[in-house]
């Protein structure tokens, strides 16, 4: 398998790929994925940017984000710190 395989069911990605980014061996990375502590989001490119596609992926304050094109070929990869999830709010029911 390359780094990013598309597949009728989505993406599937080299856990290895994923873990070094965050300094994790990849057994570790898929049993904190599995507790919800790494995180995914996946979205497709719209106009200029139809056929391309934006994985993130966010574990302990950091994000990594691959870009690739519709044949799973990596065209970007950056790393940068983000928020740490918060508990769910709820807003006010006036």
């Amino acid at each position: 398998m390359t780094a990013v395989t598309i597949t009728t069911g989505g993406f599937e990605v080299d856990a290895s790929l994923i873990a070094t980014a965050f300094g994790l061996d990849p057994s570790t990375f898929q049993a904190r994925m599995r507790k919800g502590e790494v995180t995914s989001l996946c979205e497709a490119g719209v106009d200029a940017d139809l056929g391309r596609f934006r994985l993130t992926f966010r574990h302990a304050g950091r994000a990594l984000r691959l870009t690739v094109n519709a044949e799973g070929e990596l065209l970007t990869r950056a790393m940068f710190p983000v928020a740490r999830a918060n508990a769910i709010r709820t807003l006010p029911t006036d």
